[in-house]
């Protein structure tokens, strides 16, 4: 792996292997004002000459302990950009609710681990390695399901209520990082139902013009990123760069 300069700017992909995250990192990776890093379990998507630029750390897991060690050995760069990409919505006997009778506890606890446990340890660690003078911008993905106020259909309780409750631990800690962090903006982004294997199962009830690609959803969220200012507040927005209701 070859050595940069120390506090080089640099654009951190974490959960790399997602077709949103396989996006961005198309994008950034002809940026040279930056130097690209992804985390991921598989790294064989960026084992392609065009990513030969690319630093990537590949973890057994996302135990605290691997997200500490990974954390770790970015101490020599200045973040610009953060995308924290983790989500599961279904999987290997986990699918959303339809019904009560539907709901377990297992597949809950599961559900919550990677949507809303896992991205929080990754800011806990996160923070006191980008806090500083430069203006870092760390992207989480939401869901417009996690808004309580417009939930108007019922069912998917776990991945409703995990990232209902990433949405609450952002905004705390939005509050907390105003105080002593306040280069730090935080945002938590819905992108639209994207054509990808976390929405394959549910794309037939898509309306027409509503089912984007990777490649759209990435470079809405760069627009977005790219316009916000830095406020100390947790922005809770769409794919049009529209605020949620909570």
């Amino acid at each position: 792996m070859k050595t940069e300069p120390a506090q080089q700017q640099a654009i951190l992909i974490i959960g790399a292997n997602s077709e949103i995250a396989k996006a961005l990192a198309t994008k950034f990776v002809t940026d040279k004002q930056y130097q690209l890093i992804v985390i991921t379990r598989n790294p064989v998507f960026y084992q392609h000459e065009k990513y030969d630029s690319v630093q990537i750390i590949q973890v057994e897991g996302y135990q605290e302990c691997n997200i500490q060690a990974a954390v770790a050995t970015l101490g020599n760069y200045k973040f610009g950009k953060i995308f924290i990409c983790h989500g599961l919505l279904h999987g290997k006997n986990v699918t959303p609710e339809k019904r009560l009778e539907d709901f377990s506890a297992e597949h809950f606890a599961q559900v919550v681990l990677v949507n809303t446990t896992i991205p929080m340890l990754w800011l806990k660690h996160l923070a006191v390695v980008v806090s500083g003078d430069i203006d870092c911008k760390i992207v989480f993905f939401s869901a417009r399901v996690a808004s309580i106020s417009d939930n108007r259909l019922g069912g998917w309780y776990s991945y409703r209520s995990a990232k209902t409750a990433l949405n609450m631990m952002l905004k705390s800690a939005a509050v907390e990082l105003n105080r002593r962090a306040k280069n730090i903006k935080l945002v938590a982004f819905h992108p639209g139902t994207t054509d990808s294997p976390l929405s394959k199962p549910f794309q037939q009830n898509v309306p027409k013009g509503k089912l984007f690609t990777s490649t759209f959803v990435a470079q809405q969220l760069l627009n977005i990123v790219e316009a916000l200012p830095l406020d100390g507040e947790l922005s809770y927005l769409d794919w049009q760069g529209k605020a949620i209701d909570w």
